[in-house]
């Protein structure tokens, strides 16, 4: 049954990196090994029980994610259709494409730590949507936003669902984990950042127009809206914070409270206008098939957790490999191939506290490799299947041009962190 499951996931993820040539939509691909997966497994098991409640518990982890997405995606949608995001745009003052990709790496790196890498994601590239015009060019920044949200995240508690995990879990303190994975998430951005930048230098950066498609909102709505919900967004980690809730209900909540504000603020608007900018508009404009990739891959990965082939993995890293900072290594290139929620979950179950206690090297270590490791494949990282989701990018595309870039700043950062650790004090 084991190299049933392996198997089918492989030919799923072969499917999904191949949507292009292949011309199958990858959300199908998802579906379908997904439901392969848990099918064979539920016959395997010969427990449907038992399987029944396991997926159970995956459904509510994905549940909360796609929640999460659609609830953030509408948002950043509300503000879209207000022509909310000319509030910022309005004020670049990047000369060249060189120095605008500078910008954007930056407001994505120090956003990802307030936010989340995911919320920042859907926010940066529906921003670019409106500053880059030509798509070639917009594709390099896109790229260039999953890795620096990525690192961006893996440095705060709140930046990234693994280091909140561990965080939450005990193994690394707040203050710990800022100090420390800074200047390593830091490298991880700015290697990316520079072979961009190199790239795109002596060429103009002129502002995208609005191509005449204006939602009519005035001034004020406009100001109003953004506002309103960049600060949702950015509420959501302190209301996970202070209720201990999950995230997913924050930005519902949130939803809820700029819907209730959109309906207040355009209840005398004529007929033929409110359309453009209600929220139930902003529902039916908002990329479903990059939600349902996302439950699709997530289901997929969780029957190999529940199947203990993740944690074979991780036994057989400890018992072959035996040095951490390799094991902790290897975790984050494979949470480039399957996701790292699963791979960090089975790493806290095969060491212990009492062994690694609080803000040891390898819960740190740990931190940094599966915050960033998933950067080097597009799908590796929910950052990554957002941006892949909004601007349809290609998942060889992604390999070729960020590949080997995210790879460089990966091991990088863990060079930088590794020497930092050997360091007195």
């Amino acid at each position: 049954m084991i190299f049933a499951l392996v198997a089918i996931f492989v030919v799923a993820y072969a499917f999904i990196a191949l949507e292009e040539p292949l011309g199958i939509n990858k959300s199908a691909a998802g579906l379908v090994g997904a439901g392969l997966l848990w099918t064979v497994y539920a016959l395997g098991t010969g427990h449907p029980a038992h399987v029944d409640e396991q997926l159970a518990e995956s459904l509510v982890g994905t549940a909360q994610i796609a929640f999460f997405l659609i609830g953030a995606m509408t948002v950043v949608e509300v503000i879209d259709s207000h022509d909310g995001f000319e509030v910022v745009t309005r004020h670049m003052r990047a000369r060249s494409l060189s120095s605008l990709a500078w910008m954007i790496a930056g407001v994505s790196f120090f956003l990802s730590a307030l936010l989340d890498n995911l919320t920042t994601a859907i926010v940066m590239v529906s921003l670019l949507r409106k500053l880059v015009p030509e798509r070639a060019e917009r594709l390099l920044f896109c790229g260039l936003v999953i890795i620096c949200a990525n690192a961006g995240g893996a440095w705060s508690p709140i930046g990234d669902v693994t280091t909140t995990m561990l965080w939450i879990g005990g193994q690394v303190t707040s203050s710990a984990i800022i100090t420390r994975l800074f200047l390593p998430s830091l490298v991880n951005a700015l290697i990316p950042t520079l072979i961009v930048a190199f790239s795109l230098r002596g060429k103009p950066f002129a502002l995208a127009g609005n191509g005449g498609d204006l939602s009519g909102s005035s001034e004020f709505e406009r100001r109003l809206m953004f506002g309103l919900g960049l600060g949702v967004l950015i509420a959501v980690p302190v209301f996970k914070a202070a209720t201990h809730l999950p995230p997913f209900l924050g930005i519902l909540f949130g939803l809820g409270i700029v819907w209730v504000v959109g309906d207040v603020v355009h209840r005398r608007n004529a007929a033929e206008d409110s359309p453009r900018v209600t929220i139930a508009q902003a529902l039916t404009r908002i990329d479903m098939s990059a939600i349902v990739f996302f439950i699709g891959i997530l289901l997929a990965v969780a029957t190999l957790e529940h199947s203990g082939v993740l944690a074979a993995i991780a036994a057989w890293l400890e018992s072959h490999v035996g040095r951490i900072d390799v094991i902790v290594m290897l975790i984050g290139l494979l949470s480039a191939v399957i996701d790292n929620v699963p791979m960090v979950a089975a790493a806290m179950g095969m060491f212990s506290l009492g062994v690694h206690p609080t803000d040891s090297f390898l819960w740190e270590f740990l931190a940094y490799c599966a915050g960033t490791g998933g950067s080097i494949l597009i799908i590796g990282s929910a950052a990554g299947v957002a941006a892949m989701g909004i601007e349809r990018m290609e998942f060889l595309w992604y390999l070729r041009r960020f590949g080997p870039m995210a790879l460089a700043g990966y091991f990088a950062g863990a060079l930088v962190y590794l020497v930092q650790a050997q360091l007195p004090g």
